[in-house]
């Protein structure tokens, strides 16, 4: 009886050790930046995105490359489908998240019902960027703007046209595929040197080319959300599919950059909105990065000085890179715990990364 006293025996001994691995286990949960309420696991519904499923298992969306594993079993596993189950899992010591693919086909005795075909889950609310994702452009200096063909009349000489209307359209143009038609919106300039950093296309619709005699084409407008005027721009359509080419997750290295500029002319920016960043595929930046965001200190006078003096920043949120082009990114604000506005700071969201470019 002493020998079990001294050394532990039975339940007590079991208990022991049940104890060390959940201190074990919760040390490593810490370390993968699980949340202490993360679920063991987790089915998803219509309605989620990759953002939202990230936020249920971890303290920081993006960190989500760290511990998803790819299941070499799954075809596509970066692709997740409402049915499917997220589960906890342990990877070599460390926790991981795996998934477990949902059943397409439900058996009802004596039928086979088989379920739609089902659409992957967005990495963040689509709906709320598709326009800028399918519709907004920006284009360098180097592209040409004076070079893109335009339109220079409507049939019956209209001078705007719509869904259904033929238009007049002089430059080169393929005489295949889908077209955009395009009107020229904000210059994006780099407010400490002024470098041209693009040219902002705002989408006005879609058109079908006709027929070509000499350098004038006859399109018509299969789509417009706005009235086509003389003068748009005419571009081929950029065909692309976006739900499942990009996972949040922070950039390779450290960096540094502003938030340009606000589309529409929002001056106060919150929780779901739409920004333009000095940032772009030059710097490193992709689809699918998180950058932390810096509210600019307020500008006060010094009491007994009067100077003007500017408090250090405080944190203000997270974006997302939806759209990165060479110069500049579109991305989409998913936290803000302050209002944010044009000129704050984005930068890479790990505190351990070293920012060497900071301001």
């Amino acid at each position: 009886m002493k020998r079990c006293v001294r050394y532990l025996c039975g339940g007590a001994l079991v208990a022991l050790i049940m104890a060390w691995v959940a201190a074990a286990q919760a040390q490593s949960l810490s370390y993968a930046g699980l949340r202490d309420d993360a679920p063991e696991r987790y089915t998803v519904v219509r309605g989620d995105t990759l953002w939202d499923i990230s936020g249920r298992f971890l303290r920081h969306p993006w960190q989500w490359p760290e511990i998803w594993q790819v299941n070499p079993q799954i075809r596509n596993p970066h692709l997740i489908y409402p049915g499917d189950i997220i589960y906890l899992a342990d990877c070599n010591g460390r926790p991981c998240l795996r998934l477990e693919r949902g059943q397409g086909v439900v058996r009802l005795s004596p039928e086979v019902r088989r379920v739609p075909h089902r659409e992957a889950i967005a990495p963040l609310p689509l709906e709320v960027v598709e326009h800028f994702l399918r519709r907004h452009r920006v284009v360098d200096e180097a592209e040409g703007i004076e070079n893109l063909a335009y339109v220079v009349g409507g049939d019956d000489r209209r001078l705007v046209s719509g869904a259904g209307d033929a238009i007049y359209v002089r430059g080169a143009l393929p005489d295949t595929g889908r077209l955009g038609i395009y009107r020229l919106g904000e210059r994006y300039e780099d407010p400490q040197n002024g470098e041209l950093l693009g040219i902002e296309l705002l989408g006005v619709g879609r058109a079908l080319w006709l027929r070509r005699d000499g350098e004038i084409s006859r399109l018509e407008i299969t789509e417009s959300d706005f009235e086509v005027r003389n003068g748009d721009l005419i571009l081929p359509v950029e065909e692309r599919e976006w739900a499942g080419q990009f996972l949040p997750r922070a950039p390779e290295r450290a960096i540094s950059g502003r938030i340009l500029a606000v589309p529409g002319g929002v001056q106060f920016i919150g929780r779901l909105q739409v920004v333009a960043l000095d940032l772009g595929r030059r710097d490193g930046i992709a689809a699918g990065h998180v950058l932390r965001v810096e509210q600019q200190g307020e500008l006060v006078t010094d009491p007994n000085t009067n100077e003007l003096i500017q408090l250090p920043g405080e944190e203000a949120g997270l974006v997302m890179v939806f759209r990165p082009f060479e110069k500049v990114s579109y991305a989409l604000v998913m936290q803000a715990t302050r209002t944010l506005a044009v000129g704050d700071r984005v930068y890479h969201p790990d505190r351990r990364e070293l920012l060497a470019d900071a301001p």
